[in-house]
C-alpha cells in the first residue's frame, strides 16, 4: 500500500525575517525582565530579606555578573539575627547561594529588581 506525502511546506515558512527576529528578542528580554522581578521579589520574601538593602545587592551583583560574600553588603540584606546565633551563618550561606543562583540565570537579561 503506498500512501501520499504529507503536503509539503515552503522553504520560507522555517526562515523568520530579521524583523521577526528583533521582535522575538525583544519580547523574549521583556518576559525574562519580568520573570527576573517576580524572581527577586519571591526571593526576598520567601528568606524575609531587608527589601532595600536586597535589591541594592542583586542589582549589584546582576551588574558585576557575580554575587560576592565579601564586604558588609550581604550582611545587610539578612533578616535580623545575631551572628552568634547557631542558625546566621546557615541563612547567610542558604541566602548567598540563591542570589548566585539568581545571578546566573539572569546575568546579561538587565531590567530593574
Amino acid at each position: 500500500m503506498i500512501t501520499p506525502p504529507l503536503p509539503s511546506r515552503t522553504t520560507s515558512s522555517f526562515w523568520i525575517n530579521i524583523q521577526d527576529k528583533a521582535s522575538i528578542i525583544e519580547a523574549f528580554f521583556s518576559f525574562a525582565q519580568a520573570e527576573q522581578q517576580r524572581e527577586a521579589a519571591l526571593l526576598i520574601t520567601e528568606e524575609n530579606l531587608n527589601e532595600e538593602a536586597a535589591k541594592r545587592y542583586i542589582t549589584a551583583s546582576l551588574k558585576r555578573e557575580f554575587a560576592s560574600e565579601n564586604g558588609t553588603e550581604l550582611n545587610a540584606i539578612l533578616p535580623k539575627m545575631s551572628p552568634l546565633n547557631p542558625q546566621y551563618l546557615i541563612k547567610k550561606q542558604n541566602v548567598f547561594q540563591k542570589i548566585v543562583a539568581f545571578v546566573e540565570k539572569f546575568k546579561g537579561v538587565g531590567g530593574k529588581v
